[in-house]
């Protein structure tokens, strides 16, 4: 059994860390060897995987502590340049222990595939001929990938919506709805979309222009909870009922204002993007279905929701769309993906959702505490010091002497440190 607890973390060394992982959890030695050699991507390997390669781009990957998800503890690789965010996530991790953890669920895995038929000469006849030939459709559409069909995935529904007011006037787009199971699924969706669009011009009369899925993925939802109680939120001199109703006020505004939405749902995808990209999966997509569901409502708005329950402990919710995959793509080519996947004990892509949409809830926490208390800036500049440090040419053992009087002078500038790197 994986144990996400683990004291002292950070003070250890990079070889202690990686042996701690290795008591923490039963991964095997191939796992842990592919972190240590910081699971490197081959320029023979990226060749295969996009165009006109000429060398691999690396990022930090850091490990996010103290989850509990659904009464199990996790260890979840993030990938990420920005300090404080695994930090960050972690703390929060810790806090909602006391509370159970993290209760997340998924809705099935299902995808949207868009076809557009354009010239239509009876736009609503034609909206109900699709739904007259549904059976036909959908059994056409089911057999396209007889793998994922086996596997229980294939094609499970048709909408169709007629669009009004474009450019370009009124036209229908049909919705197919596909399960993909373990996948992503959008080459298989495209695939479908592609071998109905002849038999939609032959019901419809009109021609068949785009076909391809939607990246707002609101049929495959990802959402999780967590309780606070109020005693764990105290820290320094900040009671806990402050901190908790500052953490509310903070929701607030980014409910309220989309200026302040657009940051605090940024805050939010620091976690979950760290996370979609350790596993090889398609961030972009992530990112553009997060804000798009943010939106749908007409006002882009907060993401996730914060509140109190009857016996004043803080309560945060988050659910958003999260079309992610441990089968096929990066996550089968990429080395520190299969291995991220490994270590995090995954085995559905459900599984791997729900503690993606967990370590979103997080670090959105970590984010509206700071804020709402001490300020965004103290905990992040101690971390960004470092960098600043190492931009400003101090070497291994500079770095942390000039960060920590930078810390203590309250003066984290590059000027200043190469000051302090001139004293030294």
């Amino acid at each position: 059994m994986t144990n996400s607890r683990i004291s002292g973390f950070y003070k250890l060394s990079l070889d202690e860390r990686l042996d701690a992982l290795q008591k923490a959890t039963d991964v095997d030695d191939e796992t842990l060897g592919t972190l240590l050699t910081s699971g490197l991507l081959t320029t023979q390997q990226a060749d295969k995987m996009v165009e006109n390669v000429v060398a691999t781009h690396n990022l930090p990957l850091g490990i996010g502590l103290n989850f509990k998800i659904n009464g199990v503890d996790r260890l979840i690789p993030m990938v990420i340049e920005e300090p404080s965010v695994v930090a960050g996530a972690s703390f929060m991790a810790k806090l909602a222990r006391a509370g159970g953890g993290f209760f997340a669920t998924t809705s099935a895995p299902e995808m949207i595939g868009q076809i557009q038929v354009l010239d239509v000469a009876n736009i609503h006849s034609a909206k109900l001929a699709i739904y007259e030939k549904r059976e036909e459709l959908l059994a056409i559409a089911d057999n396209i990938d007889p793998i994922l069909k086996k596997l229980g995935g294939g094609a499970r529904d048709i909408e169709v919506r007629v669009i009004e007011n474009s450019p370009i006037g009124e036209f229908l787009v049909l919705h197919l709805i596909y399960d993909v199971r373990d996948a992503m699924g959008a080459n298989a969706v495209n695939t479908a979309c592609e071998k109905l669009a002849p038999h939609l011009e032959k019901i419809t009369g009109g021609r068949v222009h785009l076909k391809i899925l939607s990246n707002l993925s609101d049929k495959r939802m990802a959402r999780t909870r967590c309780v606070i109680p109020v005693d764990a939120l105290k820290f320094d001199d900040y009671v806990g009922e402050l901190v908790r109703d500052g953490i509310i006020e903070a929701y607030a505004f980014a409910a309220a204002d989309p200026y302040r939405a657009a940051t605090h749902n940024k805050g939010i995808m620091n976690g979950v993007d760290a996370v979609v990209i350790a596993t090889g999966n398609d961030w972009r997509a992530i990112e553009a279905g997060a804000h798009a569901y943010a939106a749908k409502d007409g006002k882009y708005t907060s993401l996730s929701t914060w509140g109190k329950n009857d016996e004043g402990n803080l309560v945060g919710t988050l659910e958003m769309p999260m079309a992610v995959g441990i089968v096929g793509g990066a996550t089968k080519v990429h080395p520190t993906a299969q291995a991220a996947l490994r270590l995090m004990q995954v085995k559905t892509a459900s599984e791997l959702a729900e503690i993606i949409v967990s370590i979103g809830l997080a670090q959105n926490l970590a984010a509206l505490r700071a804020l709402a208390t001490e300020g965004i800036q103290r905990g992040h500049m101690s971390l960004h010091a470092r960098q600043v440090a190492i931009a400003a040419g101090a070497g291994d053992e500079m770095v942390e002497l000039v960060a920590a009087q930078m810390v203590s002078e309250g003066m984290v500038r590059i000027d200043r440190a190469e000051e302090i790197l001139k004293e030294k």
